[in-house]
């Protein structure tokens, strides 16, 4: 097999998908205004009484801290209401008893204000549980692709949470589990409540997109310790701020005749019910046992590409067709020439590539 590389971006040729637009979970940070020296109150909540054991833990030895020297004021589930929130707080006991996990969210730290949900979990990953979850109503400094920093207004759901992973070479994929997730759990939310279907698909390799605008997007990031990768994911999802793209109750509104909405918290437990199913599935049996799902969910099935290569000072411009993705998680296409050839993203957007693999078809 011939394996050949080189350096290369491309372009679509049909269909057209919208020119990538800074979404309402990703207004940028022009300035560190909100970030103020208080610290930030994180509430420590739980399914049962083992999480409430371990928030009392954590609160008792002072345990949390944010990056740079960043303070935390830890406080447990029943201080909630000894504050004045208003109904725009993330409702925890409305989300824990929609939750049906073994693992994943029983352990959940809300924050009214903070500047990243991912800093939390990821920064605090030994001393947490694994699954944990932090949702915030609104933070400031938000992490994206590439190092993007992100504010994320009121209506938007933002949460971070962790995982732990033994193969290495399944990291990679662990993003598209949880894309998936995402997707089912709006169709799962859709079908409790009687709402009309909604179409949230795919991007690759990790943006949700709704009538062609960017609704949300995954980040997930890991660290090697002790012979295991702790991974902490992050999702950005536009619920109800329609500012600057569009969100689900906007569409909903649209849709229906009748007052109804999409809750935050509602949708938060439908995806770590579908996604614990999805990662015992992944772990188990492998991503192929889900390929099927993810293929009807994303963009890019049947999608051609002109791919540019540098060849000395000439660029040579090829069409290929995207397959699919390979085992490694990249997309997998052909060219018209029957070459495969595999696609890697820049880090930033599905428009630039940092290189193509060709492997001739023996």
């Amino acid at each position: 097999m011939l394996v050949q590389s080189s350096r290369f971006h491309f372009r679509f040729l049909f269909p057209p998908i919208q020119k990538r637009i800074p979404s309402s979970l990703s207004f940028s940070v022009a300035s560190s205004a909100m970030d103020s020296a208080s610290p930030s109150m994180l509430f420590l909540c739980g399914k049962s009484s083992s999480e409430w054991e371990v928030a009392k833990s954590l609160k008792i030895n002072d345990t949390l801290n944010l990056p740079n020297g960043g303070k935390v004021s830890a406080l447990l589930q029943s201080e909630i209401n000894t504050f004045r929130f208003g109904e725009y707080a993330f409702n925890v006991d409305l989300f824990l008893n929609s939750l049906s996990t073994k693992r994943f969210g029983r352990f959940l730290i809300w924050s009214p204000l903070l500047p990243s949900t991912h800093d939390v979990v990821s920064h605090n990953f030994c001393e947490l549980p694994v699954g944990t979850v932090c949702v915030a109503d609104t933070q400031f400094k938000g992490r994206g692709r590439s190092k993007n920093a992100w504010e994320s207004p009121r209506g938007c759901l933002m949460f971070s949470f962790t995982l732990q992973m033994e193969d290495g070479k399944t990291v990679p994929l662990v993003q598209y589990v949880v894309s998936l997730a995402v997707t089912e759990a709006i169709k799962d939310v859709c079908d409790r409540n009687g709402f009309p279907f909604i179409n949230v698909r795919i991007k690759w390799p990790n943006d949700l997109y709704l009538n062609g605008l960017k609704v949300g997007g995954i980040l997930c990031t890991s660290t090697y310790k002790s012979k295991k990768f702790n991974v902490s994911c992050g999702i950005g999802f536009n619920v109800g701020n329609e500012k600057p793209t569009t969100c689900l109750n906007t569409v909903l509104k649209e849709l229906s005749t009748t007052p109804n909405e999409f809750r935050r918290e509602d949708v938060m437990a439908a995806f770590f019910n579908k996604f614990e199913m999805f990662y015992d599935i992944f772990i188990n049996q492998g991503f192929q046992t889900l390929e099927e799902l993810y293929y009807r969910t994303w963009l890019h099935s049947g999608q051609r590409v002109i791919v540019q290569e540098k060849n000395e000072d000439r660029v040579v411009e090829n069409v290929v067709t995207i397959q699919g993705l390979t085992s490694s998680g990249y997309l997998l296409a052909i060219g018209d020439d029957n070459q495969m050839c595999e696609l890697h993203p820049d880090g930033n957007s599905f428009d630039f590539f940092e290189g193509l693999v060709r492997r001739k078809l023996e």
